[in-house]
Order: structure tokens, then C-alpha cells, then sequence
């Protein structure tokens, strides 16, 4: 068995050299090129360690020898990405605190039984835990079904309740790393829960989304809707089973990552559905457009006769007027291919894409493949897939609540929501930067000392400017070179430089330079009192900000 690994681990080695040489002739992006070399060095370690590498190094292998990577689906940020992910986080909460949402947090894992039977299809991937004293737990698949349970909970205080809620979340799903599809992951959720006049929150909602992607500038995007009872209704005029729905509505889910041949193969010889009732769904489900769409079904005949199917038209319609309004509308695209596979939506449905979001050849009719003699996918042929997500959850607080003696739920709280993919729109962000221009830390001010070290002076200065809210940093040298502080003062992007000599403080004087301006007209800066140093500094930052 392990040999075999080793030949698979060897040829995988191979074919990852091959793709990086392929990337590097392409002029890839560096973060495409270094997310592929640390794949490679994990192969590298793992056959290393099969092949016993530390034993021909060292002789004997250490009693605590492993081998140093992440988990599968799994990765470190360094100070760079974390700069870029603190500001996708902060960006996403001011628009979710402008629309008077408060936040809540809810512990990583759940008991199992909570989660169990909510997600469909999907539901093979959450991450169970070995019993650990009585308790089956798994870890949490999404913000949305602990949110459900919190409300069950906590419903009388919490009847009607925007709440937002930023957190990780895990899948046992196959990872496509440089495409921000992970095991662990953040989302960023928003959620409101009560009982309103129709579709008015949920255009609230789809305003708050295009709101929170205009200002992460991801570039152009696509919010596709549809309404889950549109999608019943066309089911059943089909002719779907009652029990087929929901399998039927995984398989249609598939459409954008998969044509429409393997979807139907699904439909048909998996699924068990006779072929004609394929080929009438297929009508349906390639049809997209915007108030022209809703208009076309409107007329449908078969679907103006289907109870399920005419609530939902109706529910787009008055969603088009209140879009129209909020001037979101030409964002939209009524898609009635878009089903969402998890189990508890009961409403409109809706998926922000890019156009990064679709798998390369999906349009030539192929699939995603997995690296040569691996089982793990090859990222060139995998999309990054919705960047946001979300819908219309009117039941599932219902399901925790327990029945009543007429079978009807003891709490009933409609809630509509949405899920920003932060891993996803994080991969489309470093994609348009260059690693070496991110500015990581905040500091504003670097105090350097030219001659003498002068160590005390600098301590004393950045204390100063400590007390009174600047940024300031020093190196942490008795005498360092000046070479040494020009170059941590460039490393880090630090905009400006207090720079002390002995006989500018024996004058009472202190110099101030515009680090960012390569202007050799700015001399060895500007000479300022000492005493004005912390006002000049702050007036300084301010027309920095205010550029």
C-alpha cells in the first residue's frame, strides 16, 4: 500500500513541476504560482516522509519526527493576506451595521441531531466528532441552521431581530485552495428573522449584498434569483414526484458547474426520472432574463394553474417593484436554473457569481478533473464558484420548536438571509495584488537616528507619539545602520520619518520626511521644532487620509 502511494505521490510531484513551469511561462499571477509551490513542497514532504528522508539525513529518525504542513483544506495567512482579510471583514460589517443589524456567536460545533437532515445531498459533508462524553457533536456546516437554533432558543426575545454573525465554518469537501474553496472557512452572514409584509426584507437583503460587493470591489458580478416555489411548481407540472422534488432540485443545482447533459444523465439513470420529464424540465430550467422572464411565466398557462408556481411569480413580481426602487435591478438575473440544494429554503433563492465563478470548460461541456493518480481536483479546471448566497428560510425555526396537539409548530419565526463566501472574494482580491505593495501593519511614523544610535531619544519620541495616537515604530538596535532603517521604513510602507541627529536635538529640532514621495527635493527632510512635532505629524497624516 505505501509503495503504491509513493508511485502516485512521484507522479503527482511531476505533473505539479510541470504545472508551474507552465505557469511561470504563462506570467501567472505570484500568488497562482506560490499557492501551486506550496502544493508541491506538501507532496515533497509527504513521499519524503514515506520514503524515510529524515533517516537517510540524520541516520535515525527523531521520536517525534512528522512532517510540517496543514491540514487537508486548510492554510496559514501570512501578515500580507491577513491585512487584505481584516479589511474584507471590516468592509462587510460596516455595511451589515448600516442596515441596524447587531451581531451574535454561537459555539463551533452543535449537536449532531441539529444539523442532521438540513443541508440535502450535502449533508455527506459535514465534519462529525468522536463522542467525547455522552454527547454526538458535529462541527458547523453554516452560521444559518445554529441561527435557527438560537432563535427556537431564545424566540420571545427575539421575534423580530436583524442579526449578523462573521465566523468560520467547516465542509468535508474536495479543497480547490487557489480557488478559495476550503475545508475551513469564514462566512459572513446576515439574517432577518420575523414576521413582515411580503418580500420587503428580502429586497432589503439583496440591497445589503450588492451594497457589501460594491464595496469589496470585486469587480463585475451577477446576483442570479429564483423563487423555490416557481421551481415546485415547474416540477410538478412536469410531472416530478412529491418525493423526487427535493433530489430532482439537487441535480438542477448542478447546472452551473455541469452541462446539461450530465445533469439530465443524473435525473434519468440515477435519479430514476423518465426521460420526458427530463427533456419538459429542461425547457424550463434554461430560461433566464428579468421582468421579460416573469412575464413569459406569467403567461405559461400550465403555471398560472399551479398553486406553488403562481405564489412564487407573484412573490418576483412585487421583488422586481421593490429592486426597481433600492436601483438593484439591473444587477439581477432571474435565473430559473439557479435551485440551491440545501433542504430548508421555502422562498426566493439567490447567488452572486463572477465571471471567475464558472469552471473554465463548463461552457465546452466538460467537468472538473482531479490531478493525474490522485483523488484531489486539478485547480485549473475548477471555477471559484458563488461568491454569496442565501435565501428564504420560513420553516426551519419551526423544526427545534417541537409540535403542538394540532401537529403545527410551537414557534414559527420566517427568516430570509445571506452568506458572503469570504475565502472566495479574499482568492478574487489577491489575484489583482502584487504581495510586495500590501501594507501589513499600520504604523505611520518611523523614527530614525542618523550618526550616533541614540536609542533613548528614539524611545522617548515614539512614546510621545504613543500618548497622542500616532503609529510609531523604531528598530530595535543600539546603534543601527542608517541603510537598515531606510529599509524597514520601505519595507513596510511606513509614509513617514522623524529623523534625529545630536545636533538637531541639541537645537531643539527634529526632521520630518515624506517617505512616500521619491522627490529628491525633500533634501533630508524638513526640519520642524521638537515641540511641534506631534501636531505637524498629525496634520501630515491627515492629508494622507484625506487623499
Amino acid at each position: 500500500m505505501a509503495e503504491d502511494r509513493k508511485a502516485s505521490l512521484a507522479l503527482s510531484i511531476r505533473a505539479q513541476e510541470d504545472k508551474i513551469k507552465q505557469l511561470k511561462t504563462n506570467n501567472a499571477e505570484s500568488t497562482d504560482i506560490d499557492a501551486e509551490i506550496a502544493v508541491l513542497k506538501g507532496l515533497k514532504q509527504e513521499l519524503d516522509a514515506l520514503s524515510g528522508g529524515d533517516k537517510k539525513k540524520k541516520g535515525k529518525a527523531g521520536k517525534n519526527a512528522f512532517t510540517l504542513k496543514t491540514a487537508k483544506g486548510t492554510k496559514d495567512h501570512n501578515d500580507k493576506e491577513m491585512a487584505i482579510r481584516e479589511k474584507v471583514f471590516s468592509t462587510i460589517s460596516k455595511v451589515f451595521k448600516k442596515h441596524g443589524a447587531v451581531t451574535i456567536d454561537t459555539p463551533v460545533f452543535e449537536l449532531k441531531e441539529i444539523l442532521a437532515g438540513k443541508y440535502g445531498e450535502d449533508s455527506k459533508l459535514i465534519y462529525d466528532l468522536a463522542d467525547q462524553g455522552g454527547e454526538e457533536c458535529s462541527l458547523r456546516y453554516d452560521l444559518t441552521v445554529p441561527f435557527a437554533r438560537f432563535l427556537a432558543m431564545n424566540g420571545k426575545e427575539y421575534q423580530n431581530f436583524k442579526r449578523y454573525h462573521i465566523a468560520k465554518v467547516y465542509r468535508r469537501d474536495q479543497p480547490a485552495m487557489t480557488k478559495g474553496r476550503m475545508r475551513e472557512f469564514y462566512q459572513c452572514d446576515f439574517d432577518i428573522a420575523g414576521t413582515y409584509d411580503s418580500m420587503i426584507a428580502d429586497s432589503e437583503i439583496l440591497k445589503i449584498l450588492t451594497e457589501a460587493l460594491d464595496a469589496l470591489d470585486v469587480g463585475q458580478y451577477t446576483v442570479k434569483l429564483n423563487h423555490r416555489k416557481i421551481l415546485d411548481g415547474i416540477f410538478e407540472v412536469c410531472g416530478v414526484p412529491e418525493e423526487k422534488i427535493r433530489p430532482i432540485s439537487s441535480a438542477v443545482d448542478k447546472l452551473d458547474k455541469s452541462p446539461w447533459e450530465d445533469v439530465k444523465k443524473e435525473m434519468t439513470e440515477e435519479k430514476g426520472l423518465p426521460e420526458e420529464v427530463a427533456d419538459k424540465i429542461g425547457e424550463y430550467v434554461k430560461l433566464k432574463g428579468g421582468r421579460d422572464l416573469l412575464e413569459k411565466l406569467n403567461a405559461d398557462e400550465a403555471l398560472s394553474n399551479n398553486a406553488s408556481a403562481k405564489q412564487g411569480l407573484a412573490d418576483m413580481g412585487l421583488l422586481f417593484d421593490y429592486m426597481d426602487i433600492f436601483d438593484i435591478t439591473k444587477k439581477m438575473s432571474f435565473d430559473m436554473s439557479l435551485a440551491r440544494g440545501l433542504d430548508y429554503y421555502t422562498g426566493i433563492i439567490y447567488e452572486a457569481v463572477t465571471e471567475k465563478s464558472a469552471p473554465p470548460a463548463v461552457t465546452e461541456g466538460k467537468k472538473p478533473k482531479t490531478k493525474p493518480n490522485s483523488d484531489e481536483l486539478d485547480e485549473s479546471t475548477v471555477g471559484v464558484g458563488s461568491i454569496a448566497a442565501g435565501g428564504r428560510y420560513d420553516n426551519l425555526v419551526g423544526m427545534f420548536s417541537g409540535v403542538n396537539k394540532k401537529g403545527q409548530p410551537n414557534l414559527q419565526i420566517p427568516c430570509v438571509g445571506v452568506s458572503i463566501g469570504v475565502e472566495r472574494v479574499f482568492s478574487i482580491l489577491m489575484s489583482k495584488q502584487k504581495a510586495e505593495e500590501i501594507k501589513s501593519n499600520e504604523t505611520e511614523v518611523y523614527v530614525i537616528a542618523v550618526g550616533d544610535g541614540l536609542l533613548k531619544e528614539r524611545m522617548e519620541i515614539a512614546n510621545e507619539l504613543w500618548k497622542n495616537d500616532v503609529k510609531a515604530s523604531f528598530l530595535f538596535k543600539n546603534k543601527p545602520k542608517l541603510d537598515k532603517q531606510w529599509a524597514a521604513c520601505e519595507k513596510d510602507h511606513i509614509p513617514l520619518a522623524v529623523i534625529i541627529g545630536r545636533d538637531e536635538l541639541d537645537k531643539g529640532e527634529i526632521r520630518i520626511k515624506d517617505m512616500r514621495s521619491k522627490d529628491d527635493s525633500q533634501g533630508s527632510g524638513a526640519t520642524v521644532k521638537r515641540t511641534d512635532m506631534v501636531q505637524e505629524l498629525k496634520g501630515r497624516l491627515a492629508q494622507i487620509y484625506n487623499q
